[in-house]
């Protein structure tokens, strides 16, 4: 799709137009902080963002929990808010009316692309659409990737419209992630060990020092709160459901099954002396928030 067609696409729901680039529709990012720029690094590098659409959020449990959450996209208005790859779509498919993907990084928007995304660079903190016009909003694993994850909760929930949904996860857990002790020196100690053995999952010292880089609330001390969701979401008219999961949980997730979490980290829990089986020991808060009508 050609630029001048995304600005034909989007016309109805764009406050402003946008600025037209090879493939996408750019708008100013008038505040780019260190950790935005560190995004639009990772992500913009090509074999990163393939390596990340090929193994991240492609499981069987990621795609039932999401699907049990989302329900059919079939004709409907979506805006992938910190899209990557396009992880979500590749995963789910569907036909919805119109796939919208915001990203900082015109790498991964062109991935996005050819998953079928409308794609739009833009600050997430200051979205260039109307209010009010989206059937469905995903944020999967983005907030702990913002520097001020309650302004992007913010501008997600100003797309949706009356009876619409507002989906985020893969976000940490802030309670599961505090680390403590001896937990928060062996999490910090992770680094030279990666140093030492050359990497992690990811495949050289360059691209894990990028990740983490661009992980600006995936730490110790760091992370979402049912607070977060609850003092955001609910002033601006959505009905809040939490659920904490472990990553290998599927849709019975959403009727509060939580799992149970690797040994790495059920050590670290135990060592800051909590309960590792406990909800708020599970890593990811996901929230399933509807407008009321």
């Amino acid at each position: 799709m050609t630029a001048t067609r995304l600005q034909e696409t989007l016309a109805p729901y764009l406050t402003a137009p946008g600025q037209e680039k090879d493939g996408y529709l750019a708008f100013p990012i008038t505040h780019p902080t260190e950790g935005l720029r560190a995004n639009a690094h990772y992500f913009d590098h090509p074999e990163w963002a393939e390596e990340y659409l090929i193994y991240c959020h492609r499981s069987e449990p990621f795609k039932s929990r999401w699907q049990a959450a989302t329900g059919d996209w079939t004709d409907k208005v979506v805006v992938d808010i910190g899209c990557g790859p396009g992880n979500i779509f590749a995963t789910l498919q569907g036909k919805p009316k119109l796939l919208i993907g915001v990203d900082v990084a015109p790498g991964s928007l062109a991935f996005a692309a050819q998953q079928g995304y409308v794609p739009v660079l833009a600050d997430a903190t200051a979205l260039p659409f109307t209010s009010g016009f989206a059937d469905l909003v995903t944020l999967n694993a983005t907030l702990h990737h913002c520097d001020d994850m309650q302004a992007v909760l913010a501008e997600a929930a100003r797309l949706v419209k009356p009876g619409g949904l507002l989906i985020t996860d893969h976000d940490p857990q802030l309670s599961a992630w505090n680390y403590k002790g001896m937990a928060k020196l062996l999490w910090n100690a992770r680094l030279w060990y990666y140093n030492w053995i050359g990497h992690s999952f990811h495949k050289s010292n360059v691209q894990q020092e990028a990740a983490l880089a661009s992980e600006i609330h995936h730490k110790p001390g760091h992370g979402v709160t049912p607070e977060l969701f609850q003092q955001t979401l609910e002033p601006a008219g959505f009905r809040v459901n939490l659920y904490p999961h472990n990553h290998e949980v599927g849709a019975e997730a959403l009727q509060g099954v939580h799992g149970k979490a690797e040994l790495k980290y059920r050590l670290g829990n135990l060592l800051s002396a909590r309960n590792p089986d406990a909800k708020t020991s599970a890593l990811s808060l996901m929230c399933v928030a509807q407008k009321r009508a």
